[in-house]
């Protein structure tokens, strides 16, 4: 589990949706995190299911944000938890043992440490920059990334304002992978944003 992790936008637009993310999947994202909280539950159905067919065309891990029972209906390969979202330990037990389960842990190790004791697969640190999609304060040090390799034996993400220039420390101190929304989804030339940020890895 390295490199860029792919998380939607809260697009209405199913097929721009999935044009997009095709494009950034071809450039390089090693895993996508269906997202979109503004939306009716009939149209989140379908558009999980068409992104899910898209990501197992290209084997791509397909992660639902948030939505234990749309993962279970689907199949989907994991979900990812936010903090203030079902306890990690409870929906460990409903997707079962082989699901991908990620949390959000924030620039907190206290819930990191207990995610991963509950079952997480990958803990979640962030906002490190300002975000244009979600509104936190800017308060994770990029310290937290190089202490939870140390301490944790799950992969870390870092999320939050990511960008080609802002995220190589991070990556530095050991992400193993970057989740970006607006810096790759907001681009012209998506694959080309995809791949600029997927090459930090290779440095």
């Amino acid at each position: 589990m390295q490199g860029l992790y792919a998380v939607t936008p809260n697009w209405d637009d199913t097929a721009l949706l999935l044009t997009a993310t095709e494009e950034i999947i071809r450039g390089g994202a090693r895993m996508v995190q269906y997202r979109h909280k503004d939306i009716d539950a009939a149209t989140r159905q379908v558009q999980a299911s068409a992104l899910q067919q898209l990501c197992r065309d290209y084997l791509v891990p397909f992660i639902i944000n948030d939505d234990v029972d749309l993962c279970i209906e689907l199949n989907a390969d994991g979900i990812h938890v936010g903090g203030t979202d079902a306890p990690i330990a409870d929906v460990r037990q409903r997707v079962g043992a082989n699901k991908i389960v990620g949390a959000s842990c924030y620039g907190s190790m206290d819930l990191a440490r207990v995610a991963v004791h509950d079952g997480a697969s990958y803990v979640a640190f962030g906002g490190f920059y300002p975000s244009l999609v979600k509104k936190y304060e800017v308060s994770t040090s990029p310290d937290i990334v190089a202490q939870a390799k140390a301490e944790l034996d799950v992969p870390v993400v870092v999320i939050g304002g990511m960008t080609v220039d802002n995220c190589g420390i991070l990556i530095a101190q050991g992400a193993d992978m970057v989740a970006a929304i607006s810096s790759i989804y907001a681009r012209t030339n998506r694959k080309k944003a995809a791949q600029e940020m997927s090459d930090l890895f290779s440095h």
